[in-house]
């Protein structure tokens, strides 16, 4: 039988030299995936007598990185991902990808492929992923761009908000002034920087999703553009909206004119010249003279419809103005609105100004509030977003809500421009009024408004409007993303979270050791392990007094025989095992967060193995529970097996350090070890369970 790749690889000498294969593994959800995958290729490959080096893109960064002489004297690299990797330094080289699935099912099939692979040029796109599933190419690339954009947002909007509050005052005809020379107009200008790069910064990523590295610079020259409303003789810019055109027209862009066929000569200068040069005069061009000119046109109009308005209801206008503010969140129709109430100031209808003021913090503020009503449907990141949102509301900052706008603009947007409407409707009615052209409840407390007390009554009813409806959108779009069920049990009515979380949190070892607990730990670790039906085998409490995994598995949080019989059960009883250790103070919550978790992807890691987790406040330190199953649980894991070895990790949401990302790679890949597996089943009882998870090293 002939071999499709070739002959065997051979030496200076021209003897047969041992094969040599490089493999990339990298998931996003799933940290153990990870390095499951890079055991099962090593694996495949010293079975076959092939050298194989494996570089692993885990949230602890990168580990075991190839070189540059690795990549030279390789013969084909694997790629097994679900998530972007850098293919640049693999120009000339065969390469497969796949994702990262690919790699624990079938690594044998894909070292036998990667020799036939096509070779990886330079400027070429990236080779479809072949297995594994994937979010659509546009919402990785919107997410890519917002991941990018948030801490611009957040640190310029903070910058400014502080800035505003210790060195600002009111003035009639500037809003809130910060004295030129001053200290705090320099940190003001910090964060006016941070606020100007914010659109640029979410375009450009969008673009580099989409198109790589060649459509980085069209898209952030694009996005500043599209903020930059006097290129196109607009009074106001295009704003994230207008960000996240340019971020798809510059990938999409580039990627067409990554297929024109150029003469050879040309080509080694096609992605770091030619390309960006000819997508971003094509792009900027096009904004300003085909998408920029209509922009323009709408303002004028909505500005002139405006006028006409003065005399109609104050609730109507109150609730247009407020519809107008909360769209765009500083784009084109939100300056509308805003220079329409200014424009009226020096007249001396501060009305409509009290309109605007009232609905500018609803979006921030309410956006920041889901986010504490519903913590479960968000992820660290964006919670701890929400909190900047809400001080920036505070600071009449819209900007804070952009980021949620971004992520989710089907459900964010409407849920705005309701509560903007309800606050700009309330303010209207109640006559309040507002001598600055600014918002938010820090014109109040200066001195700014008048009709205070109503000011603050639109702002709290628009803002919870905002948060309700956010919340309640967001679940009704995450029951259909599950195909229109109910939610998962335990979970609430929030579901899962609406987007993949940036990394699972598996229990932080190292970032502090487990304090000897008090009376009151002590009586609830004894009246979860006395408690009947709570499916445990009697241990003493307080174990061995000796555990691994740096002490946070001990034998207390040991089961030989798990009684459950499917995944919800499972984890359940492992959540009362894990209540054993005295660290667990709502043990329903913790249950919650780890089927949330599960809705996101499976952590059946496949050999019979499953590794559930959970970063929630349910817990007050970090802890580790193991538990047999005779007959296996189905979980849903990538090989298809039944899930006969179950570790479950919670850690508390203030936990820190990346120790626990390590000890679990190094229990995915101890555990890839078949003696090991062996052992593991074959212990006893507890101690002896414990005996064999010492080998972890």
């Amino acid at each position: 039988m002939t071999n499709p790749a070739g002959p065997p690889p051979t030496g200076g000498d021209g003897e047969p030299r041992r094969l040599k294969l490089l493999a990339v593994t990298a998931c996003p959800t799933g940290i153990a995936h990870t390095y499951m995958a890079a055991e099962k290729l090593a694996q495949a490959a010293e079975s076959r007598g092939i050298e194989m080096k494996v570089e692993t893109q885990g949230s602890i960064g990168a580990e075991n990185v190839l070189t540059d002489n690795d990549v030279s004297t390789a013969d084909g690299i694997i790629v097994a991902a679900d998530k972007d990797v850098d293919l640049t330094r693999f120009v000339g080289k065969r390469v497969l990808t796949v994702g990262v699935a690919e790699g624990i099912r079938h690594p044998e099939r894909l070292i036998e492929r990667v020799r036939s692979a096509p070779v990886h040029a330079a400027g070429s796109d990236r080779p479809p992923v072949e297995g594994g599933k994937e979010r659509s190419v546009g919402y990785k690339a919107l997410m890519n761009g917002v991941s990018y954009m948030i801490p611009f947002v957040v640190v310029g909007g903070l910058l400014i908000a502080i800035s505003l509050s210790l060195g600002g005052h009111t003035d009639p005809s500037g809003g809130l002034v910060i004295p030129k020379d001053s200290f705090w107009m320099d940190v003001n200008n910090i964060g006016v920087i941070g606020f100007t790069l914010m659109v640029p910064i979410l375009s450009g990523y969008i673009a580099y999703a989409v198109g790589d590295r060649p459509a980085l610079v069209p898209g952030m020259i694009g996005g500043w553009i599209a903020n930059t409303g006097s290129l196109y003789d607009s009074k106001a810019g295009a704003g994230f909206i207008g960000a996240i055109v340019t971020g798809f027209l510059a990938g999409y862009l580039v990627l067409w004119i990554k297929k024109v066929k150029v003469p050879r000569f040309v080509q080694p200068i096609m992605p770091i010249i030619v390309i960006p040069i000819v997508a971003t005069t094509a792009l900027g061009l096009f904004f300003i003279y085909v998408i920029g000119k209509p922009i323009s046109w709408v303002f004028e109009h909505l500005t002139s419809w405006l006028s006409g308005m003065t005399g109609t209801s104050a609730i109507l206008l109150g609730a247009i103005l407020g519809l107008m503010i909360a769209f765009d969140m500083g784009g084109p129709v939100n300056k509308t609105a805003f220079l329409f109430g200014t424009g009226l100031i020096a007249t001396g209808n501060q009305t409509v100004m009290g309109m605007c003021a009232a609905a500018i913090p609803v979006m921030p503020l309410g956006q920041g509030l889901a986010t504490l009503i519903r913590r479960r449907l968000y992820t660290e990141q964006e919670r701890e977003t929400g909190l900047a949102a809400l001080f920036m509301g505070c600071f009449g900052i819209s900007e804070g809500a952009i980021p949620f706008a971004a992520a989710r603009p089907a459900q964010v947007i409407p849920a705005n421009m309701l509560g903007g409407a309800v606050a700009g409707a309330i303010a209207g009615v109640a006559g309040v009024e507002d001598a600055v052209p600014h918002g938010g409840p820090i014109v109040a407390v200066l001195g700014a408004v008048s009709g205070v007390p109503m000011f603050f009554v639109a702002v709290v009813v628009g803002s919870v409007a905002t948060a309700l409806t956010t919340v309640a959108l967001v679940d009704i779009g995450e029951r259909r993303r599950r195909g229109g069920g109910a939610p998962v049990a335990g979970v609430g009515a929030g579901g899962s979270e609406s987007k993949p979380e940036p990394e699972p949190e598996p229990a932080p070892v190292g970032v502090g050791g487990r304090g000897a607990p008090g009376a009151d730990t002590a009586v609830a670790r004894q009246a979860v392990v006395s408690s009947p039906g709570a499916g445990v085998e009697p241990v003493e409490a307080g174990g061995s007094g000796e555990g691994v995994l740096s002490g946070y598995l001990t034998e207390e949080t040991v089961k030989v025989r798990l009684d459950a019989r499917d995944k919800e059960g499972a984890i359940r009883e492992m959540a009362e095992l894990l209540a054993r250790a005295g660290e667990v103070t709502d043990v329903e919550e913790l249950v919650a967060t780890a089927l949330r978790r599960e809705a996101q992807g499976t952590t059946g890691l496949g050999e019979e193995i499953a590794i559930p987790h959970a970063k929630t406040d349910a817990v007050t330190a970090p802890v580790v529970g193991f538990a047999r199953s005779a007959e296996g649980v189905e979980w849903g894991s990538l090989d298809g097996t039944k899930a006969r070895l179950v570790f479950m990790i919670a850690v508390p949401e203030a936990a820190a350090g990346d120790e626990h990302l390590r000890i679990l790679a190094l229990l995915s890949r101890k555990l890839m070890d078949p003696g090991f597996r062996e052992r593991l089943t074959a212990a006893p009882d507890a101690g002896a369970v414990l005996g064999v998870l010492r080998e972890i090293r």
